[in-house]
């Protein structure tokens, strides 16, 4: 079982140029039209929610970056003491089955003393996704006895091209073919191998990618209002944190003048499930595209100014993902997958529980999803 994360890869990237291995993937073996991220749609909460089977108010991910009420900062972290809920590789392991990873969030120290079998630190954002190719097929040559059942590993996608460019950019485009051609390395060391029975592969997304030409900053609504917090920006969401929780109410007031959705956590609608009490703050904000939310002053007015002359195009996730922006790729071939299926919409929660359904061991502890194959 071999799943395969390509980052900021939007479910209609695809369709834009000949992406031949996942094309195969789509003709012989299954694919959806697309996959509903968790909130916040980021990189972090959704790798996890992947790897765990539920949301961001159950694994404690909530961005890529938080503070917590304790002044504990998680930044980009690999420490897996900030997990609240297990992850496939541990849950492989503890039934009995070999795993291995290659960069994914949370794999870098072991989860209550369980590690992988094999896993590839720290994290090296230069390592080219052809090498992790040729590292997932030195891990299929091992003995029987010490070959991973689970190879779980992130690849670079179209992120990067999507926050520098836009994701209408042709960069976007020469990302994702090159990724297709590690992809199609990949699958035919795997038919050289004759192994097809024995192996299943997934790729999949965290997220989509918007189109952004403004700001919006809720501190500054807040200042104005008098209203004591601290903000914190994700580009499609944010979070605050007031100095005194009594004063909800006038902060949403404030906000609701300046336009900007925001609900208090308490009451946060059921698609948006990244309450973690101690880390999400008091309340959440949602930006719509083509607006991002960002602490603005004087140079950030005047990047965005030199940015509209150049006709520069940025993009942004992190927004709800009810939005087609959001959407992710959802492929998968080998066995276990019915040939030809098409899946309509799956959810991020899915893929864990069915990982574990195609190994046939239970899903992870905490996982909320359902399998797609049975």
């Amino acid at each position: 079982m071999i799943l395969l994360s390509w980052d900021g890869t939007r479910h209609d990237y695809p369709d834009r140029v000949p992406a031949v291995a996942l094309a195969r993937m789509a003709r012989d073996g299954a694919r959806a039209d697309h996959l509903v991220p968790v909130f916040p749609s980021s990189t972090f909460p959704n790798h996890v929610s992947l790897a765990t089977g539920t949301y961001p108010d159950r694994h404690g991910i909530i961005e890529n970056s938080f503070t917590d009420r304790q002044g504990r900062r998680f930044d980009h972290g690999s420490e897996a003491g900030w997990l609240e809920a297990e992850p496939l590789w541990v849950a492989a392991e503890r039934q009995g089955l070999h795993s291995a990873v290659l960069f994914w969030v949370g794999s870098e120290v072991d989860w209550h003393g369980i590690a992988p079998t094999y896993r590839v630190v720290p994290f090296d954002e230069a390592l080219s996704d052809d090498r992790k190719a040729e590292r997932i097929l030195a891990w299929l040559d091992l003995p029987e006895d010490a070959r991973p059942a689970l190879v779980m590993s992130w690849w670079h996608g179209c992120d990067a091209a999507g926050h520098a460019e836009g994701p209408s950019s042709p960069a976007i485009g020469q990302a994702l073919l090159a990724d297709d051609r590690a992809l199609a390395r990949l699958l035919a060391g795997i038919d050289a191998r004759g192994a097809w029975p024995d192996t299943t592969v997934i790729v999949t997304s965290d997220h989509g990618m918007a189109e952004i030409s403004g700001l919006v900053d809720p501190q500054a609504a807040l200042d104005a209002a008098g209203v004591r917090a601290r903000t914190e920006y994700s580009g499609g969401e944010a979070r605050v944190y007031l100095e005194d929780p009594a004063r909800a109410d006038d902060a949403l007031r404030a906000l609701s003048r300046a336009g900007i959705e925001a609900y208090a956590n308490a009451h946060l609608p059921e698609r948006l499930r990244s309450d973690y009490p101690g880390r999400s703050g008091d309340l959440t904000l949602l930006a719509r595209p083509p607006k991002m939310f960002a602490r603005v002053g004087w140079r950030e007015r005047a990047g965005a100014l030199l940015a509209r002359l150049r006709g520069t195009v940025r993009g942004a996730h992190g927004y709800d993902p009810a939005l087609p922006e959001m959407g992710a790729i959802f492929y998968a071939l080998g066995r276990g997958v019915p040939p030809g299926a098409r899946l309509g919409e799956v959810r991020a929660i899915d893929v864990a529980p069915t990982v574990a359904a195609l190994l046939g061991i239970d899903p992870p502890e905490q996982s909320e999803g359902r399998a797609l194959f049975r």
